[in-house]
């Protein structure tokens, strides 16, 4: 593997990709504690607690996100986070706020739902049970 100054850094969502840049440095926490990763890094595999990611970019700005469980492979000069639930911050401070409401919506959603399948599912059962009666 060839020495590198930077390393492409791709954050996934279920549903779509959060971030996609060259980073020079990512620290995270995983289960075990917190750690860093810098382009030459061996290659990598960790799950993710929810905790706050941070990168810095090639171009020397920061990146900050407010992620949920997950898994982070880097692999070569590349890195991938995947992830359940995941936002971006301008800032520390507002970040918390950001995480709060994304995730409190996502959880009231995603309650939403499954009371509708709840529904679906007792409703389903009431129609096979009426099936089942003799008819007279």
């Amino acid at each position: 593997m060839s020495m590198a100054t930077d390393m492409t850094v791709t954050l996934r969502l279920p549903t779509r990709t959060l971030f996609e840049a060259q980073a020079i440095r990512l620290t995270s926490v995983a289960p075990n504690g917190a750690f860093g990763i810098w382009p030459n890094h061996i290659d990598f595999v960790t799950a993710l607690i929810p905790a706050v990611l941070t990168l810095r970019l090639a171009d020397g700005s920061d990146e900050i996100f407010g992620l949920d469980e997950g898994l982070l492979v880097k692999k070569g000069h590349e890195v991938s986070v995947v992830t359940l639930r995941g936002v971006r911050g301008d800032d520390l401070e507002t970040l918390q706020d950001t995480v709060q409401s994304s995730f409190i919506q996502m959880d009231e959603d995603e309650r939403q739902a499954r009371s509708a399948l709840s529904r679906l599912e007792a409703d389903m059962v009431r129609r096979f049970a009426e099936l089942r009666k003799p008819q007279s």
